[in-house]
């Protein structure tokens, strides 16, 4: 199974801040737009500086306090980002993604970003193929 097909099946819509804005524009926008990490760009999406969520901004305020809202989200994001293509096996995206401890993966495509994937998106097509293979099974053995 790749990684095109479940952005086939979820979007492959991709939403950017770029790392001026406040950590409190990030909450509002991670809130508004209903997901857990964002792509950091300068160019909307053409590259990609870095990655942040939530857990970043609770390290954050946990560390510095709230006054760490007003900061700039570059001065919490994840710097060195592990990125996927849509020709990879979700297999081996579920391996990379335990093994770096990251929880969300831009996809990209002839240096551009396409999508991003989290690990409910790849635990969710996964089971999704159980599913299946256990209903054709029964089917197999009511025949």
């Amino acid at each position: 199974m790749k990684i095109s097909e479940v952005i086939k099946k979820k979007g492959g819509g991709v939403v950017t801040i770029p790392p001026s804005a406040t950590i409190a524009d990030m909450v509002g926008f991670l809130d508004e737009h209903r997901i857990g990490a964002v792509i950091v760009s300068e160019d909307d999406g053409a590259t990609v500086a870095g990655i942040a969520s939530e857990r970043d901004i609770v390290r954050a305020l946990h560390e510095r306090g709230v006054d760490v809202l007003q900061d700039t989200v570059q001065t919490i994001m994840t710097r060195e980002v592990w990125t996927c293509a849509p020709k990879d096996e979700l297999e081996s995206i579920a391996v990379q993604m335990t093994e770096h401890r990251v929880r969300h993966l831009p996809v990209v495509e002839d240096d551009k970003l396409v999508a991003i994937v989290s690990i409910g998106d790849v635990v969710k097509h996964r089971l999704d193929e159980l599913q299946d293979e256990r209903n054709d099974l029964v089917q197999y053995m009511h025949g």
